[in-house]
């Protein structure tokens, strides 16, 4: 299974990951296997893996831009892979804002004395090269969940790091066709796959992309022993979501650009975030580093929370649902999720997805005005 590297990402997100036998199917279909002949290099599916699964590593090891990658029942599955390879007594170098299920699994770990957690601003530049001297794991999110904040990865990748630490940046929001990490210095990429890779809300899956052969063999070891293994039918519906990612990001993109840039001026809306706007707080880091600006807004409704919880109500054709990434549009209020409390209780999250803009713009703004 290969195909040309040297392809544009369009392209190659369609020809990656494909059997090229003479006889074999186009599309490499699910197989429902737990164990093979014996006698060839795969042997149980677990250790081995399936043809599923090097379909999938494959494709997104040649959209990260070169690496090896390793697929996993979720992307917290492959994160806690990542945390698995520190030994006792490290220290974590963790952003103010990221995914509360990093902060969560960080801080459980602090709890039981396996680490120490620091926490630094996403935009705190000359913080993350201190931390990079003295962290065994510096954990980036840019841009981040849910204030969007980016972080200079370019900058922050350069820089001396300790020997033998990890330097780790959860890419998902971006996608490797807005930002490649591994490109910039980075060891490690991770992408929830249950978001963009996928983009149809019906899967869980994670990947993560090691540039050097080492990790990624010790991060296959770490889901073998804990059995975080991604199902048959979702490695299929990942590469077959992946196919059309291209497209979907070109088409949300654009419409998440418009939707930021009319919420900005709405008169029922305090605080609009996006990387793309020029009030953004990282917007310079944005426009240096990022090819796009994503799909995802941030917005604070005037008012508090019942005022927010009342839009996502309003909303006919956003769907009020969490998780990102996918070809509906989705909104959810952060605060009310346990372990985000902290966040401003009026904060609403808006995965844009491929629908008509206007469409998207008048639910939008029927569903403020009801306020």
């Amino acid at each position: 299974m290969s195909a040309d590297r040297d392809l544009s990402v369009a392209s190659w997100l369609v020809s990656a990951g494909r059997d090229r036998r003479p006889g074999s199917p186009l599309n490499v279909p699910p197989i429902p296997a737990s164990n093979f002949i014996l006698g060839d290099a795969r042997a149980y599916s677990r250790d081995d893996g399936t043809p599923g699964w090097d379909a999938l590593e494959e494709l997104v090891a040649g959209l990260e831009g070169g690496g090896y990658a390793v697929a996993f029942a979720s992307g917290m599955a492959g994160i806690a892979a990542i945390f698995d390879q520190l030994r006792a007594g490290s220290i974590v170098a963790l952003p103010d804002d990221c995914y509360q299920g990093v902060a969560g699994l960080a801080l459980g770990g602090e709890r039981q004395g396996r680490w120490k957690v620091r926490r630094i601003g996403v935009s705190d530049t000359a913080g993350w090269i201190a931390a990079c001297g003295e962290a065994d794991l510096i954990w980036l999110e840019s841009p981040s969940n849910p204030m969007l904040a980016v972080a200079d990865v370019d900058v922050i990748c350069k820089a001396p790091r300790k020997s033998g630490a990890i330097l780790t940046v959860d890419n998902t929001f971006a996608t490797p066709l807005n930002q490649r990490p591994l490109e910039l210095g980075a060891d490690v990429v991770v992408q929830s796959a249950t978001k963009f890779i996928g983009g149809h809300s019906d899967l869980l899956c994670g990947v993560v992309t090691a540039r050097e052969l080492g990790l990624q063999h010790a991060l296959r070891h770490a889901r073998e022993l804990h059995g975080a293994t991604p199902g048959t039918l979702e490695v299929f519906l990942a590469v077959r979501g992946a196919r059309t990612l291209a497209l979907r990001l070109e088409r949300a993109q654009y419409n998440a650009g418009v939707l930021a840039e009319r919420l900005s001026g709405h008169p029922k809306v305090r605080v609009t975030r996006y990387p793309g706007l020029p009030s953004h707080a990282t917007n310079e880091a944005a426009r240096r580093q990022l090819k796009g600006f994503g799909t995802i807004i941030s917005f604070d409704v005037a008012g508090g929370a019942a005022e927010a919880d009342a839009v996502c109500s309003a909303l006919r054709l956003v769907q009020h649902a969490t998780s990102l990434g996918a070809v509906e549009s989705t909104i959810e209020r952060r605060a009310a999720i346990p372990g985000q409390e902290h966040l401003p209780a009026s904060l609403l999250r808006l995965s844009v997805g491929i629908e008509e803009v206007e469409d998207l713009w008048r639910d939008l703004d029927q569903a403020l005005r009801s306020i």
